[in-house]
């Protein structure tokens, strides 16, 4: 068996989940590879789709958030919308690629990738099973019309959503997102990875997480902690690739040997590992891989549309909680690190209701199907 994995640089997490899938055909001994979908229809058009896609939800949330409820809106299981027909401009490149280097299976993190897929199995040209992994806990605009073999939904939970809106359910498996093996559990103690980083051992961490996009005020709330912890504790911040935020932040409390920011790292689960309480924005993927390590979590304000159906998901099951401000954020990460029977009722529900398996049992359908 040889398998594709198309994903999307359209924020970190489509390419997390995706590598997560390739880490365990990797893990089994099969053959695999994983291309940007939309190189397939230039490589201009990719980097020129993932700019303004980036853009727009770090610079304009609002404008995004109008956006996506205007896909909410017009999307219709009957009648294909303008992103399929955009996305079936370079379906003939993609099946040549596909077809030339051998695939037997094609596995895709983006809705973009997926529209593609689907035109080709519309019309015939699909000698491949093709799995579509949803990698947020709602069923975004436009889902509904993908045609691939199989739809991984996040959760058992949001089936009738799915449902609801045209997704038939002789595809549907509800295995959850896919993350990679190092966010499966604890690796180390908070002491050991702490020591491995660099950090206190004896001091309280503080995990503010903005996303690949480095997205949010965490600035203010930077402040909002230190007023509360002092020198009590320690605050590591990921920016992830947003190079002006690690500046700013840099100079912002450069005499604070307490605050690290740290520019785009893969050492994520490590932190992870190290921390007492994780800050961070509701995208779908960072959101369960933290569920997967089983560390008490604060969602921050999200971008509008998916990441607040996630947060509210979330949430509504007591696996996390939700700031409204850099103020009550700061209050809710000091009431869950002295409040044990607070603290242990969210890691009972991140165990109740996340399983870590996505990336087995996606692959586990990969073979079934194909061999």
């Amino acid at each position: 068996m040889k398998v594709l994995i198309l994903s999307s640089a359209t924020g970190g997490g489509h390419n997390a989940a995706a590598a997560a899938v390739l880490e365990e055909l990797q893990r089994r001994g099969i053959e695999c590879s994983m291309e940007e979908g939309l190189r397939f229809a230039s490589e201009k058009i990719s980097r020129r789709v993932c700019a303004t896609y980036m853009g727009v939800a770090t610079h304009a949330p609002q404008l995004f958030y109008r956006l996506y409820r205007v896909g909410g809106a017009i999307s219709n299981p009957r009648l294909k919308s303008p992103v399929y027909f955009a996305n079936r401009l370079y379906r003939q490149k993609l099946y040549d690629y596909i077809t030339e280097n051998g695939f037997d299976a094609v596995v895709t993190t983006h809705l973009f990738s997926a529209e593609a897929l689907t035109s080709l199995r519309r019309h015939k040209k699909a000698p491949f099973y093709s799995v579509f992994v949803a990698t947020d806990y709602t069923c975004i605009p436009f889902a509904e019309e993908t045609e691939c073999d199989a739809l991984v939904i996040p959760h058992e939970d949001l089936r009738e959503e799915f449902l609801r809106r045209g997704v038939p359910e002789k595809n549907m498996y509800s295995f959850g997102i896919p993350v990679g093996a190092a966010f499966r559990g604890h690796q180390q103690t908070k002491e050991e990875a702490r020591r491995a980083l660099g950090l206190d051992e004896a001091l309280p961490l503080y995990l503010i997480m903005s996303g690949s996009m480095g997205f949010g005020h965490v600035g203010d709330l930077t402040d909002q902690m230190l007023q509360r912890i002092g020198n009590r504790g320690q605050i590591v911040i990921l920016c992830g690739k947003n190079e002006s935020l690690l500046q700013e932040l840099k100079q912002r409390f450069a005499q604070n040997a307490n605050v690290r920011p740290l520019p785009f790292t893969k050492q994520v689960a490590q932190y992870m590992d190290a921390a007492d309480v994780l800050f961070t924005k509701p995208g779908g993927l960072t959101t369960s891989e933290a569920a997967a390590k089983n560390i008490p979590m604060i969602h921050t304000a999200p971008i509008p549309g998916c990441e607040t159906k996630n947060a509210e998901f979330f949430s509504s099951r007591g696996m996390s909680v939700i700031g409204t401000s850099a103020e009550q954020e700061a209050a809710l990460a000091a009431e869950l690190v002295e409040d044990a029977e607070k603290r242990g009722a969210m890691l009972r529900a991140q165990r109740e209701h996340f399983h870590s398996d996505a990336a087995q049992r996606i692959c586990d359908l990969l073979e079934k199907h194909v061999r």
